[in-house]
């Protein structure tokens, strides 16, 4: 495999951009090719097979853009198709990273709050992964369905979002937690919403960093590293577009985009 082949970044929407701006802060010589599945987002309430087949179309466009390694951007994804398609593709598949020990570290009381799509705190991913850690880790999961679509949409300040945000966060009022994984990419968009309602006291942990370590640390073992000397290349792609989506990745990305192009996934795996 060849060592300067891009690499694939994916997520059902814009919140994987996230990923992508933790993945080309570490690798500035890399080039990456990003893709979003804004037509069908959200995934949080598709069905496991949903979940799967979608995750197995983006597994066939990259194999045909012959990446060196995919990078999935979404826990959704994480919790129920990469387990059932890691070892059947001809690059390496990176999932989320649950981020429970940057989580125990800032957690003194060992509280900690997920907030994720439906699928994914339905799938438990978060609770065992600290179980298998330390069964005296206090892990409270919470759906948050309302934030998606608001944010896909651009509305990432202001009193929808804001009502959104205080609904959930007093949910958590009697848990007594002191860390808050943002368990769907989408949710570090909308950080400083978050922080103003859970408070000084709740560490907010993006895994977005911790992700992109493991690919880094993944790379470096199979000697994968791009050996060129310059900024690497972007490629942006989504299966639909919204009239802000150039705007909301420029923004979360916090730098000047390359023209966005379209995809169809429906068109690969059946």
């Amino acid at each position: 495999m060849d060592s300067n082949s891009p690499i694939g970044v994916f997520d059902s929407g814009l919140g994987g951009l996230t990923v992508l701006k933790a993945l080309r802060r570490l690798l500035p010589n890399e080039n990456f090719i990003f893709v979003g599945d804004c037509a069908r987002a959200p995934y949080g309430g598709r069905t496991p097979e949903e979940i799967t087949l979608f995750l197995k179309q983006f597994m066939e466009y990259f194999a045909q853009r012959d990446v060196k390694m995919a990078v999935c951007a979404c826990n959704t994804m994480t919790s129920y198709g990469y387990p059932l398609v890691k070892d059947t593709t001809p690059f390496t598949l990176v999932p989320m990273n649950p981020s429970i020990v940057p989580a125990v570290r800032a957690a003194a009381n060992k509280h900690i709050g997920v907030i994720a799509t439906a699928a994914t705190i339905n799938k438990g991913l978060h609770r065992n992964t600290a179980a298998a850690i330390d069964k005296n880790i206090k892990v409270y999961g919470m759906p948050c369905p309302k934030f998606v679509p608001l944010i896909e949409r651009g509305c990432i300040e202001g009193p929808e979002i804001e009502a959104a945000v205080k609904y959930y966060a007093k949910k958590f009022e009697d848990a007594d937690i002191h860390a808050l994984i943002l368990g769907c990419t989408h949710y570090p968009i909308i950080r400083k919403v978050l922080a103003k309602y859970f408070g000084t006291d709740v560490a907010l942990i993006d895994p977005a960093f911790e992700t992109a370590k493991n690919a880094v640390d993944i790379l470096r073992q199979k000697n994968l590293l791009n050996t060129q000397n310059h900024q690497g290349s972007l490629e942006i792609c989504f299966s639909a577009q919204q009239k802000n989506t150039a705007e909301m990745a420029k923004l979360i990305l916090g730098s000047d985009i390359p023209p966005i192009t379209g995809v169809d996934l429906t068109i690969f795996a059946k």
